[in-house]
C-alpha cells in the first residue's frame, strides 16, 4: 500500500501549486466580488494545457491518470473554486467524448478540446429534472438525417462558451424504462434554435457562467449522436459522472484546505489576552479537527481516483470520497469562520467566500442524500467493500 505520489505526479502538483498561487489566488477575492469572467485566468490555464486533461494523447491532450486529476482540482479550488468548474465541466464532457464518441466525433472535436481552442460542458440537468435525469422533457425527434430538439436545460456551467455541448435527451419518449430511450446529441454553437437566455444568479461558485439554455426546434445531424447508437445516453452520462465526483470531492478537498489555511494564518496573527488565540485550547481543538477531517478526505478522494487508474469499479468509492469531502468542505468553512470571529463575517477575508462557494459540492453530481443510497447499494449487492 503506498500512499506516495509518483515523481512525476508529485512535479504536476508543484506546478499547478505554483500556477494558483501566483496568477489565481492574487486575484481571486476581487474578480469573484466583481462578478466579471476570469478570461486572464482561463487563458493562462489553455497555456499550461489544462483544457487537455482528460483528452487522450493520441488527439493532443495530456491524457492524464485520475489522481493527477484530482490534484488539479484540489489545488484551483484552493485559489478560487469557480475557476476549477470552469475547467471541471469542460473535462468531464471531453471524457464523455474520448471513451463514448464515434471515431469522426474524436477527430472533429477533441483536438481543439484539448488546447482550449474549443470549450464545453455538459446539458444534463432541467427545472423539472435534477436528480431524477430519468424524468427529463428534452426530445429529439427524428426526422430524415437529423435530429429536432425541443426542452429547456438549466445549471449549465460553460454554456456561453461551449461547442459543441453534449445534451442529454430523449430519443425514445415512450420506452420503459425511460434509460433506454435516453441519448445524448453534441450541438454547436450558433445552430439555429438553440439559445442561451439568462445566467442564473447564485450564492457562490462564482466566475463560471451557470445558464439557461432554451432548445426550441434545433435540428441536429444524426452523426452528432454520441457514438452513434440511441438509447445509450443515460449510461454514457452516468459514466462520465463517476469521474465527475472525483472532481467534485477534490474541489472540495481544496475549499477545506483553504479553509483551514485561513484558520491556522489567523489564529498565529490574532491577538486576544496577551497572547495569539491559537495558544486557546478552544481553538487549538477546532484546528486539530479541521487538519484531521481535510487529511482524511484528500486520502479518500485520491484512494477513490487510484481505483479509476486501476481500472476498477468506483462507482460507491467515488461517491463516499464526494459525500465525505463536501461535508469536510462545509465544517472547515464554518469552523474557520468561527475561528475569525467577527471578521470571517466581513467580505473583506477568504473565509466568506469558502463559506459561500462550499455548499454547492455537497449538492452538485448528485446530492449527499442521494449518493449513500448508491453507496448503500453498492455495499448491499457486492460491489462496493469496507474493510
Amino acid at each position: 500500500m503506498d500512499f506516495a505520489f509518483t515523481a512525476e505526479q508529485r512535479l504536476y502538483r508543484d506546478t499547478i501549486r505554483s500556477f494558483v498561487d501566483k496568477q489565481i489566488i492574487p486575484v481571486a477575492r476581487d474578480a469573484e466580488r466583481s462578478g466579471r469572467y476570469p478570461a486572464e485566468i482561463v487563458e493562462a490555464m489553455r497555456g499550461l494545457g489544462l483544457f487537455g486533461l482528460l483528452v487522450p494523447e493520441a488527439y493532443g491532450g495530456m491524457g492524464a491518470d485520475s489522481v493527477s486529476f484530482a490534484v488539479t482540482f484540489e489545488e484551483i479550488s484552493r485559489g478560487w473554486m469557480g475557476i476549477a468548474g470552469i475547467l471541471g465541466s469542460h473535462s468531464l464532457s471531453c471524457w464523455m467524448i474520448a471513451r463514448h464518441g464515434t471515431e469522426p466525433q474524436k477527430r472533429r472535436y477533441l483536438p481543439d478540446l484539448a488546447t482550449g481552442a474549443r470549450r464545453t460542458g455538459i446539458a444534463l440537468t432541467e427545472p423539472g429534472a435534477g436528480t431524477d435525469l430519468q424524468g427529463i422533457a428534452t426530445t429529439a425527434r427524428r426526422d430524415g438525417d437529423h435530429y429536432v430538439v425541443n426542452g429547456t436545460k438549466t445549471w449549465i456551467t460553460n454554456a456561453r462558451h461551449a461547442d459543441p455541448l453534449p445534451v442529454l435527451v430523449k430519443t425514445d419518449p415512450a420506452a420503459s424504462p425511460a434509460h433506454r430511450g435516453m441519448s445524448i446529441l453534441l450541438i454547436d454553437a450558433g445552430t439555429p434554435g438553440f439559445e442561451v437566455t439568462r445566467d442564473i444568479p447564485k450564492l457562490g461558485y462564482k466566475g463560471p457562467e451557470s445558464c439557461e439554455v432554451v432548445l426550441t426546434d434545433v435540428r441536429v445531424p444524426r452523426d452528432q449522436l454520441l457514438g452513434g447508437t440511441e438509447g445509450r445516453g443515460m449510461q454514457q452520462a452516468l459514466s462520465a459522472l463517476e469521474t465527475g465526483r472525483i472532481n467534485v470531492a477534490a474541489r472540495a478537498v481544496g475549499v477545506a484546505q483553504r479553509a483551514y489555511d485561513e484558520a491556522l494564518r489567523y489564529s498565529r496573527d490574532r491577538t486576544a489576552f496577551g497572547q495569539p488565540i491559537s495558544g486557546f485550547q478552544a481553538i487549538q481543538l477546532s484546528l486539530a479537527e479541521m487538519a484531521t477531517r481535510v487529511q482524511a478526505a484528500r486520502l479518500l478522494t485520491y484512494w477513490a481516483a487510484a481505483r479509476l487508474d486501476a481500472g476498477q469499479r468506483a462507482d460507491a468509492e467515488s461517491g463516499m470520497a464526494k459525500v465525505f469531502a463536501s461535508e469536510t468542505a462545509l465544517y472547515c468553512s464554518l469552523e474557520s469562520m468561527r475561528v475569525h470571529g467577527g471578521y470571517g463575517y466581513s467580505e473583506e477575508f477568504e473565509v466568506a467566500r469558502l463559506y459561500r462557494d462550499a455548499p454547492l459540492m455537497a449538492i452538485g453530481e448528485g446530492t449527499n442524500d442521494v449518493l449513500r443510497t448508491v453507496i448503500a447499494r453498492a455495499l448491499v449487492s457486492g460491489n462496493a467493500a469496507v474493510g
